[in-house]
């Protein structure tokens, strides 16, 4: 018998060993590889770019031992603003990566969500509460002439006439975008949209291969043409959601010019939106030359050097674009707000002065208010009215059959009536369709308590009306207390100048800041319950494949559609002021919003009680008020890199961003940020911070006035700021001290005003005492 050599011996226990200590078959998975900022100059050639990618071939080359493998590993190359790469490899080689000393950070491809209720539970028209310009501010800021707004979302359907190019002017010669319209020939640009791209490689990574269908920034979902015309869309005549609302629908920046940056696909446990893809995105909007970018989207709150829109958002500012982000829709718990970096604004949504009521009159001749925008009607006349636990079948449970979850619903009980589904899990208008496929002609849709008073209108298939938790419980109790329970649903109707208003959405996310106590988020409020926007034509209202209706505009809710009501607000406000950088238009928006409804009193949550600067941040937007604010608190790149420093980042890695050297500023906190908002979230004896105004408008003395928190002495020095010409700035500290009482260790709020008797220079005051 012939045994082998012992070369063979030993390559043999080699690669038994190495074995051992590595899978046959290792995971991949794809990852964003960090480095920061190009030092390169943006305007190089396609030659240029191509050397920056050459170069990421070889660095991720170094570590998989070949050049070849790491090109095709690599399906992202970011060349323009953003240093870096997305590529797929293993575990361990991302662990070796994320030690090289060129390397901010290394993170998973991970997934964000679109920020719609729809999908888990200004446009509008001219009667939007407080957040339509007047006509005399609109003409003076040229309702936003020459700005390029870019939306990162679903993509756009680009036939909408909202994004019609009537009454357009040139394309801003800054414009080096393209309308990349990819496998779809009919999808076209024009002087209004005059940009789209679409980014899917990243969605891709973790799907698998894509079919040419997925080759298009065509909106399927209906999310990107809401968002997008609810910023920038042009004026149009006639619209309403089957009769409702009718009006004309407009964008905040009606005359400005938009783009569409498709990052957004069907989701993927939930996820929609992925961070290579969005980074991609953001690098090519700096470079096609947008003035403001929306997000509607986001994720969990993660370290900033892991996060795209963080990452995104301050390459973004560093070239002047304003970046505008939703809180996402996890309220009214706290502590759920997403998008927590103090670079972008940060919007909640609340309610507007218009409701879409549907009466349920019950057979007692109890009438309850809800609210609707179904398109199907009711003969005058009553019908059986059922709850859906009794009217589940057999196997069905009743915490899924009180939810009327798919499948839960029996035809022989339902059919002909009208069934009370509770809020909650499902989709509000999924509901409608399981109620509808059972056979029901109705559907009473009731809060839970959480959802309080919120009521949204949908566009549900059958005869809906939304109703309040109360109101449920009236339903409950009446067929609870009748044999033969019958109600009516009455169609909905339109009714303005309604009150209160706004009121916080109880979907909203609220603070504390989770990832930097010290900044408060969200940083606004704007309109996001039942708006009316541009939608897609390719999906019915609901997008349930069940709904084979088509419509031009719909009403959807969510901080997604609050966000681009700020958006436009920027818009004009980039228009009226072309030099003023994105933390002086920030300010400009929360230091001149309001914190009451009208009827003069604080603002409310959705079950009744008062909201705290947690729900609004600053308040709910004024944009005629923003147009003069007289002050601002404005910062600069400086100031956000002695912020990052005070982090914990190190000089080295800072100098990534100021190309060259940096040396931090030793003695920064993270509370002398110059941020329109002050908070302390540990608060022990007393502390001291520093703020700096900037006049923007005349020569004029202004005053400090100071509302405590409760438990906290607040002084001011000096407390009388004199400013004789534009762009003077004057600093002044600010003495927070608790008082000696027992202290709740809850958070306490107050407010700081400046005021030369014509403008008002809010800040509200958040504090938590150890």
């Amino acid at each position: 018998m012939k045994f082998p050599s012992p070369t063979i011996h030993i390559l043999l226990l080699l690669l038994f060993f190495s074995l051992l200590h590595k899978p046959i078959f290792a995971v991949k998975k794809s990852y964003v590889v960090y480095f920061g900022a190009h030092s390169h100059d943006p305007e190089l050639s396609s030659i240029d770019f191509n050397q920056v990618t050459e170069s990421h071939y070889e660095f991720l080359g170094s570590f998989l031992e070949s050049y070849n493998t790491a090109k095709e590993s690599i399906f992202y190359s970011y060349t323009r603003h953003i240093n870096g790469f997305a590529a797929t490899f293993e575990e361990g080689v991302a662990a070796k990566i994320a030690k090289h000393p060129k390397v901010l950070s290394v993170f998973l491809n991970s997934g964000k969500k679109l920020h719609t209720t729809r999908s888990w539970e200004f446009m509008g028209l001219e009667h939007d509460y407080g957040v339509m310009p007047s006509s005399s501010i609109w003409k003076e800021a040229r309702y936003g002439e020459g700005v390029i707004i870019g939306n990162l979302d679903t993509g756009v359907w680009p036939e909408s006439k909202s994004f019609s190019e009537e009454g357009l002017g040139p394309i801003p010669s800054k414009w080096k975008g393209i309308c990349d319209n990819g496998a779809d020939s009919d999808f076209h640009c024009n002087r209004k949209l005059i940009g789209a791209r679409y980014f899917n490689k990243g969605y891709a990574s973790v799907t698998g291969p894509l079919n040419s269908s997925f080759d298009s920034p065509r909106d399927n979902e209906g999310h990107g043409s809401h968002t997008l015309s609810t910023a920038g869309g042009n004026m149009v005549h006639g619209v309403s959601v089957y009769g409702q609302g009718y009006g004309t629908a407009k964008g905040g920046s009606p005359k400005s010019h938009v783009a569409a940056y498709k990052v957004c696909w069907p989701p993927i446990n939930g996820d929609e939106c992925f961070d290579a893809d969005i980074l991609a995105a953001f690098d090519m909007a700096i470079h096609d030359g947008v003035d403001v970018l929306s997000l509607s989207l986001g994720g969990g709150s993660t370290d900033f050097f892991n996060d795209s829109v963080a990452i995104g958002s301050f390459h973004a500012a560093m070239h002047g674009i304003v970046v505008v982000c939703s809180a996402g829709n996890s309220g009214p718990a706290d502590a759920t707000a997403e998008n927590l970096a103090p670079w972008y604004i940060t919007v909640g949504a609340s309610t507007m002065d218009r409701e879409f009521p549907s009466y349920v009159v019950l057979g007692n001749n109890i009438t309850l208010q809800g609210e609707s925008l179904s398109s199907a009607r009711l003969p005058h006349k009553f019908y059986p009215i059922i709850k859906a636990t009794d009217a589940k079948f057999a196997s069905a449970t009743a915490a899924d059959a009180v939810l009327c979850q798919n499948g839960t619903l029996d035809p022989a009980k339902v059919t002909g009536k009208i069934v009370v589904c509770l809020r909650g899990i499902t989709a509000r208008v999924d509901k409608g369709e399981q109620a509808l496929l059972a056979g029901a002609v109705g559907m009473v849709l009731a809060n839970d308590k959480a959802s309080g008073n919120e009521i949204l209108a949908d566009p549900h298939v059958l005869a809906t009306s939304h109703v309040n938790f109360s109101n449920g419980v009236t339903v409950f109790s009446y067929i609870n207390s009748t044999k033969f329970p019958v109600a009516y649903i009455t169609h909905p109707k339109t009714k303005l100048n309604t009150k209160p208003a706004p009121v916080m959405a109880a979907f909203s996310s609220k603070g504390p800041n989770t990832i930097i106590p010290e900044i408060l988020k969200p940083d606004i409020t704007a309109p996001g319950v039942s708006v009316i926007a541009a939608y897609t034509e390719a999906e019915g209202p609901t997008n349930q494949e069940f709904d084979k209706r088509r419509i031009p505009y719909n009403s959807i809710s969510g901080t997604s559609m609050s966000c681009p009501h700020i958006s436009g607000v920027v818009g004009l406000l980039k228009a009226l002021y072309p030099s003023w950088s994105p933390a002086a238009i920030k300010s400009a928006i929360m230091t001149t919003s309001t914190t009451l409804e009208n009827d003069a009193e604080p603002l409310l949550n959705a079950t009744d009680g008062q909201a705290t600067p947690f729900s609004y941040g600053a308040g709910h937007a004024q944009p005629n008020s923003a147009m003069d604010p007289g002050l601002v608190y404005d910062s600069t790149i400086e100031d956000y890199l002695n912020f990052l420093c005070a982090l914990g980042y190190n000089e080295t890695q800072i100098s990534v961003f100021s190309q060259g050297p940096y040396n931090c500023q030793k003695k920064f906190s993270v509370l002398n940020l110059n941020y329109p908002s002050i908070t302390v979230p540990y608060l022990s004896r007393s502390v001291k911070v520093k703020r700096t105004l900037k006049n923007v408008g005349p020569p004029a003395t202004y005053i400090v006035h100071v509302q405590n928190p409760s438990g906290i002495a607040i002084s001011v020095k000096p407390s009388i700021l004199e400013f004789k010409h534009v762009g003077e700035e004057k600093s002044f500290k600010v003495t927070l001290k608790a008082k000696k009482v027992k202290t709740t260790n809850n958070y306490v709020f107050g407010k700081l005003t400046w005021s030369d008797g014509k403008h008002y220079v809010r800040s509200p005051i958040v504090v938590k005492a150890l």
